[in-house]
């Protein structure tokens, strides 16, 4: 047992009810449309404050080296932008899936900010947490952000965006999608027309310009589409290869997911209204 005095975050995960693709920027990167949903699914980051200025991470993920680990960048980051000497414990409980679209190690490097900046003191406001949290990815920002929101840009420029309560069942293929493959793919088409009319167009139309390359490339996440499409019109959020359908009411989702997910791993959600660290900054 460890004798850590961890306190526990949430991290939510989120979808993208919408993406497109609008162009590209000289460095490379591109440039989208989206509207982030934030849900009451996600990671649990728990952090215990050190005396020390070192930051250490129990049980680091297979494969990714602890320095490499979003939340000790995160970490990392404000100390250095803070001059602050006092350091952390950090430990991460994953639920959301890895390389699914939905957030999950931008939203633990953003509650590493939020949650680091109450507990060490160091009293940076949203929008500074916002412009560090965006050099470590551009789905960072959102998190903090803390609401649904539009966003544009390559997915920091963030407007505040009011959705109707929803539930979402969400399935997961069994696959891993690297984005960079994704983006960098020859099928990509890189030139969707920008929103004249952002708020309302939003609520009209619905895609993900990056879902037909998933699809070729990855058959498994067209399977999942079609396993929902039996009950409405699914979509995947981000690069994938999560897929989801919306649902009006709980019971609905759940009678839903009694049935599909005798094929595949998944999870019942309902869409947040504002992240559960919002107040804290």
């Amino acid at each position: 047992m460890s004798d850590i005095d961890y306190r526990a975050f949430p991290a939510p995960a989120k979808l993208n009810l919408m993406l497109k693709v609008v162009g590209r920027r000289a460095d490379g990167y591109h440039l989208l449309e989206t509207v982030f949903r934030l849900l009451d699914f996600g990671d649990t980051v728990e952090i215990a404050p050190r005396a020390d200025d070192r930051i250490v991470l129990a049980d680091p993920l297979p494969g990714v080296a602890p320095e490499q680990d979003l939340t000790v960048r995160a970490a990392r980051l404000l100390q250095r932008e803070t001059a602050c000497g006092q350091g952390a414990d950090l430990r991460v409980k994953k639920r959301i899936p890895m390389g699914g679209g939905l957030g999950g190690g931008s939203s633990d490097a953003a509650t590493v900010l939020m949650a680091l900046n109450q507990l060490w003191g160091t009293g940076l406001s949203r929008e500074r947490l916002m412009a560090l949290g965006v050099t470590l990815g551009a789905d960072v920002p959102v998190f903090v952000f803390g609401q649904n929101a539009f966003a544009r840009g390559i997915g920091d420029e963030l407007a505040a965006l009011a959705l109707p309560s929803k539930w979402y069942v969400v399935l997961h293929p069994g696959v891993h999608v690297p984005t960079a493959e994704i983006f960098s793919s020859p099928l990509l088409t890189r030139d969707s027309a920008p929103s004249i009319m952002p708020i309302l167009e939003t609520t009209q139309q619905v895609g993900n310009d990056l879902q037909s390359v998933v699809c070729k490339l990855y058959p498994a996440v067209n399977e999942a589409l079609d396993e929902l499409r039996k009950f409405g019109s699914p979509l995947m959020t981000g690069s994938g290869s999560c897929v989801f359908l919306e649902c009006d009411s709980e019971n609905e989702a759940a009678k839903i997911f009694r049935v599909v997910s005798e094929k595949y791993d998944g999870f019942v959600a309902k869409g947040l209204d504002r992240h559960p660290l919002y107040d804290t900054n």
